[in-house]
């Protein structure tokens, strides 16, 4: 099984953490009175203002707003029932914060202590801690989060209880840190090296040190912790120093030059991820982003985005992609016609105006035996990069062949045209026609469906471009050279108006088809069967769409609230029993699907489709297939 992206990392390189919110947020007028976490919901934009800073400053990862966000302390505020709205909404503005710079960055699901003591001396006891840890944590994993981080604890006992909880109900690196008075010792007046040995038995992949003091404080204590823990990861995010009230607020003292300053050494003591704490704004994370690059560099390391990496090398870059012959085959449908068993990652583009994270996803597709990706076309109408500018980034930058999505939704029998045009002159020839959907379901309903032609009439149109005329009949110089992809919904409830609706688009000139995600291998093969007995032999290949599922609450939503997506009740019901494994479990559905669909006749293929932009769990179903039949050359 593949290490997580996020472990792998910090094998690579330090990463930086973002710094405080609460700061942030009195800044922008929040009061101390009220609940902090409840403002992703009432505030939204000043959260979502705030994570964007520290991810333009340079930090590599984010922490939910959702310290104080478990059952317990929010009923303090009459807010206990609103775990999963605040939870969820608070990952999900991250979320849509990476979407909008493009970056490869990591979500920390950011877990803070209950505020009441354990028994005999506080009200609660195990069994409640571990209820609102599983709670919670459940939610952040569910939500998208890449690991999850448990900070600032004073108690051992408690955070200890966290660990557990969140390593029995998610699959996530977990992250654990406490508070280190001066002297070294916790409040309760343990040490660094029994915190750190108790943190690794409970389950933590990362521990260290967080809050209370400043850098030079803090950095003795970590001296404690490396030596207590070998060669395992440390986390430390100290504070601006010591606070200084002044009319009811805290002000710290430490400037971004000194915490700049203090990050040297915090790494030559071995910390693998920095960032800061209370008082730390924006401008302290980006002195650090350059301390650290500086530091890096001076030692002949490169700091690079984050890059999922397996052991296969990746292949040279493909040195003609973007200067197309239109008298070849593109390498898809060369492979295809070789028999080749033909593999392709869906990449959706990002919300910006960079494609960090999705240029490195279809790095790691390659490096796992990938021989394209498509590239969807503003998917559920939601505003994004053009899929064609992100097929001519990843082919340039990566070496990759791509499918472009491409829609009739937004385009004039003009545009459509014009863009086929220049997609071919680009060297993107892989088209996967389609209508689209309506405006109506996206973020920008005032916007105006064209649909001059759906996607029957889309196939023709490019068919008519490989015979060297365009609609009119005007000559185009020589012929085209695209090969068109056309979508097949085995799942569809009306299965032989699909048929017949995909009969008028192979008879147009399709060379290959691509299908709607399935989850049992029977549906494929009925769908055949009610074609063949309607138009005679299947005609051509076909990529079946294959989604690994991330948990029963995830399979439970595509199911119910995603059109186009139907589980079976075997899956669904897999997926319930898979419960904190339900993401290696959902792996293993797919790779079985993935065995069975590879002897189904007319199946050459598979499309693999990430959740959350998770790419490593989309191409760990390919470990099932032998790495020489994933490279084999043609």
């Amino acid at each position: 099984m593949s290490s997580h992206p996020f472990l792998q990392r910090l094998v690579e390189t330090p990463l930086l953490a973002d710094g405080a919110m609460g700061t942030m947020l009195y800044a922008k007028g929040a009061s101390s009175e009220q609940c902090l976490e409840h403002l992703v919901l009432s505030k939204p934009a000043w959260v979502s203002e705030i994570h964007q800073a520290y991810a333009t400053a340079g930090a590599d990862i984010i922490k939910t707003h959702t310290f104080g966000a478990s059952r317990i302390r929010l009923a303090d505020y009459g807010l206990g029932d609103k775990v999963r709205d605040l939870n969820f909404r608070a990952v999900k503005l991250v979320r849509d914060v990476r979407e909008v710079t493009g970056r490869a960055l990591f979500i920390a699901g950011d877990v803070g202590p209950l505020g009441k003591r354990l028994q005999p001396d506080g009200p609660l006891s195990a069994d409640d801690v571990a209820d609102a840890f599983r709670e919670q944590v459940s939610v952040l994993w569910e939500a998208g989060a890449d690991l999850i981080l448990f900070e600032t604890f004073t108690d051992l006992h408690e955070i200890e209880i966290g660990v557990r909880a969140a390593r029995a109900v998610c699959d996530l690196p977990i992250v654990a840190s406490m508070t280190f008075a001066e002297d070294g010792l916790t409040m309760t007046g343990y040490a660094p090296d029994a915190v750190a040995a108790r943190l690794r038995a409970a389950g933590a992949d990362v521990v260290g040190v967080n809050c209370s003091v400043g850098p030079a404080s803090m950095l003795q204590t970590l001296e404690h912790f490396r030596a207590a823990v070998g060669d395992a990861p440390l986390i430390v995010m100290p504070n601006a120093g010591f606070p200084e009230r002044v009319e009811g607020r805290f002000y710290y003292p430490s400037s971004p030059e000194y915490f700049a300053r203090e990050t040297a050494p915090f790494l030559d003591q071995g910390a693998d991820i920095i960032g800061g704490c209370c008082g730390t704004t924006p401008m302290h994370i980006r002195a650090m982003r350059a301390a650290l690059d500086e530091h890096l560099a001076a030692r002949g390391r490169v700091t690079t985005p984050a890059v999922l990496t397996v052991e296969t090398p990746l292949p040279a870059v493909r040195a003609d992609y973007g200067v197309s012959d239109a008298a070849q085959p593109t390498d898809v449908l060369r492979k295809l016609r070789a028999g080749k068993f033909v593999i392709s990652v869906e990449v959706d583009p990002p919300r910006s105006f960079t494609a960090e994270k999705q240029i490195e996803g279809a790095r790691h597709a390659l490096r796992m035996g990938a021989d394209a990706v498509n590239i969807a076309d503003s998917p559920m109408a939601r505003v994004r990069m053009s899929a064609l500018s992100l097929c001519v980034q990843i082919q340039q930058q990566v070496g990759i062949e791509s499918i472009v999505h491409f829609t009739t939704r937004d385009r004039s029998l003009m545009g459509l045209q014009a863009d086929l045009i220049g997609a071919h002159a680009l060297g993107v020839r892989n088209i996967l026609a389609l209508t689209g959907d309506p405006p109506s379901l996206g973020d920008t309903r005032q916007s105006t469906a064209v649909y001059d032609v759906d996607s029957i009439g889309l196939v023709r149109i490019i068919n008519r471009f490989n015979d060297g005329v365009d609609v009119a009949g005007q000559e185009m110089g020589q012929q085209g050279g695209f090969t068109i992809a056309v979508a097949c919904d085995p799942t569809r409830a009306d299965l032989v108006q699909e048929v017949d609706r995909f009969h008028h688009k192979v008879s147009g000139g399709a060379h290959f088809t691509m299908t709607q995600p399935i989850f049992d291998p029977r549906l494929w093969s009925a769908c055949v069967q009610l074609y063949e007995a309607r138009h005679g032999q299947f005609p051509v290949p076909v990529l079946i769409g294959v989604l690994p599922l991330q948990g029963h609450k995830h399979a439970s939503f595509l199911h119910n609230e995603v059109p186009g997506i139907t589980l079976s009740e075997d899956a669904l019901e897999r997926m319930r029993k898979a419960g904190a494994n339900g993401r290696q479990e959902g792996v293993n559905m797919a790779q079985e699907l993935l065995l069975e669909l590879k002897e189904l006749p007319y199946v050459q293929g598979v499309y693999l489709m990430p959740s959350f932009g998770r790419y490593e769990t989309a191409c760990q179903v390919l470990e099932v297939i032998p790495a020489k039949q994933r490279f084999e050359a043609l």
